[in-house]
């Protein structure tokens, strides 16, 4: 039996939305209960003295582009499992949008191979939902689900044949799987680099109305009805979108809400000097907008915050802003990112971790997330209060497209821990 006591932290409890003075204690790689009195220690107890920095649940981060296969010059599982520990993160739900899609069992378990060899932690994959992710044919959603699939997904390709659409949904309620969508009315956002609008026009670059969101949203909210299928909404990223999504809810569909830390933090306004590390899918939203998002991530409206890391080389983003790859890394930053809203007074430290780890690991079944006794001990310490200037040639990605280079933070993990073992020291980090 091993014990490691982690004491004078200062514990974020996302499930009771409390942060209070404690110690922690871990047995066999699991939480064994939380005392407000030093423990007596036994013989052979490892201690961790946590200084009185924050103590949390490890971030559960869904959909987190890892490049293997085809790819693995962009991102590879070493690199992403790296990154994911120096940012806290302790367990990322893998997306399919690979080369080739992660559309059989057979490439499944490639990527489950990979993942338990080369990665520092949790993996757990997402599947396509239709064949080469290409809207015309489902994929084998039972047989996926079996070889370890958590969830189905096109990503950005959206499925925009309804009639099988809604045959993938009612598939996947027969299994209880769930479906993760991209919201995005194809035929308007087809081609945009930018939100629509008076910013827009003056920078010359083609834009997509916000309702191009709203209406993908409004199709789906249907859909949902009809087939009864789980569903998630990967990026809900405009204030038009959200009257839907609350009726959707308040009419008990099974239906949860993420954004990306980016259209979180950033606006329109940041592709000002066209700089290609900004140009995201979908894009940058108005200030108002994104005022809006945080409110509704404030409020319980949207579930999840999410890294959306998707890693591009170079080449891909060295081009003129329309003709850039869209996408950022974002492992290492979604901390001190979300952090952003927690020291400007937007939302509370609890709340930005329930929307980080408890509600990520629930909507997938997961036991971890979260502080309570028998939990796996996938944990994070961190500074919220530590300045820095991030330097992106410091970060462990293999692509460097950051959007918050040279940017000021605050915020640094100083210790990362899966299943109780040490994965991430920031003392030691050069």
């Amino acid at each position: 039996m091993t014990t490691t006591i982690f004491a004078n932290a200062r514990l974020v409890d996302p499930e009771a939305a409390d942060v209070a003075e404690g110690h922690l204690i871990v047995v066999d790689g699991r939480i064994a209960g939380i005392s407000d009195k030093m423990p007596d220690i036994t013989s052979g107890a490892d201690v961790i003295d946590c200084a009185g920095y924050h103590l949390a649940p490890g971030i559960v981060d869904i959909g987190v582009k890892v490049s293997e296969p085809g790819e693995r010059h962009k991102e590879s599982f070493s690199s992403a499992g790296r990154a994911a520990a120096a940012g806290g993160v302790t367990t990322i739900v893998t997306r399919p949008d690979t080369l080739p899609a992660i559309d059989t069992p057979e490439v499944l378990e490639f990527v489950a191979r990979r993942a338990t060899e080369d990665c520092a932690v949790n993996v757990l994959p997402i599947a396509a939902l239709t064949k080469g992710r290409e809207g015309r044919e489902m994929t084998e959603i039972g047989f996926l689900r079996d070889a370890g699939a958590v969830a189905f997904s096109d990503c950005d390709n959206v499925i925009t044949d309804t009639k099988i659409a809604s045959r993938a949904f009612t598939y996947a309620r027969s299994l209880d799987a769930l479906v993760i969508c991209h919201v995005q009315e194809p035929g308007l956002s087809g081609g945009a680099a930018v939100t629509s609008g008076k910013f827009a026009s003056l920078k010359g670059l083609p834009g997509v109305s916000p309702m191009a969101e709203r209406m993908a949203l409004d199709r789906d909210i249907a859909l949902i009805e009809m087939t009864g299928v789980r569903y998630h909404a990967d990026q809900i990223t405009t204030a038009r979108a959200l009257p839907a999504l609350e009726r959707a809810k308040r009419n008990g569909l099974d239906i949860t809400a993420g954004v990306s830390i980016h259209h979180l933090t950033l606006n329109e306004l940041d592709v000002a000097e066209y700089r290609t590390f900004f140009k995201l899918k979908p894009p940058l939203r108005a200030e108002e907008d994104r005022q809006a998002v945080v409110d509704a991530v404030a409020t319980g409206l949207i579930d999840i915050i999410s890294s959306m890391h998707t890693p591009q080389d170079e080449e891909s983003k060295r081009l003129p802003f329309e003709e850039a790859a869209s996408g950022a890394v974002a492992l290492e930053t979604l901390l001190p990112a979300a952090l952003r809203l927690y020291h400007n007074g937007g939302v509370e430290l609890t709340t930005l971790f329930r929307a980080m780890t408890l509600n990520p690991a629930r909507r997938l079944g997961l036991d971890c997330g979260s502080l309570r006794e028998g939990a796996p001990a996938d944990l994070v310490l961190f500074d919220p209060n530590a300045p820095f200037v991030l330097d992106r040639a410091t970060l462990k990605s293999k692509s460097r497209n950051t959007p918050f280079d040279g940017a000021r933070m605050q915020g640094k993990v100083i210790g990362t821990w899966r299943a109780g073992k040490r994965i991430y020291d920031g003392r030691t980090d050069a």
